[in-house]
This record gives structure tokens, sequence and C-alpha cells, in this order.
């Protein structure tokens, strides 16, 4: 898993220096215009973490999560 940092160019994603193999699945997290987004390196790691977790499917259901919440 890898955290990567790109540019929208003619409607494409340009990655800044990582190769993906063609046909990679990736998911986008995109922020405002005005916004800026930057991680400190712990929390870029908690969040490959987190990302490798779901990978693993270590995850709850919605079902679950919602019976967990107080009412």
């Amino acid at each position: 898993m890898q955290v990567a940092t790109g540019t929208v160019v003619n409607g494409k994603i340009v990655l800044e220096g990582v190769p993906l193999p063609e046909g990679a699945v990736v998911t986008i997290v995109t922020r405002g215009a005005e916004e800026s987004f930057r991680l400190t390196p712990q929390e870029e790691d908690e969040l490959v973490e987190a990302m490798a977790e779901i990978e693993r499917g270590e995850t709850v259901s919605l079902e679950d999560l919602l019976s967990s919440l107080p009412k």
C-alpha cells in the first residue's frame, strides 16, 4: 500500500513520482482548491495502517457500528 500525491491534468490524475501498474485500483481523497491537506509522518503511518486493516477485512458492519452508538 502506498500514499501518493497527484494533480488533475486534462481530467486525469497525474501522480508525483509513484509508478502504478496499469489497472491498479486506487482510492482518491480530494480537498477544496483553498484547503491544505498535510499529514505528519505519524499521521501518514496511521492512515496507511488503517487502510491496511480495511484490506485485511478488519472492519465492522454498518449495522454493528450503529448498534454500538449511544441512543
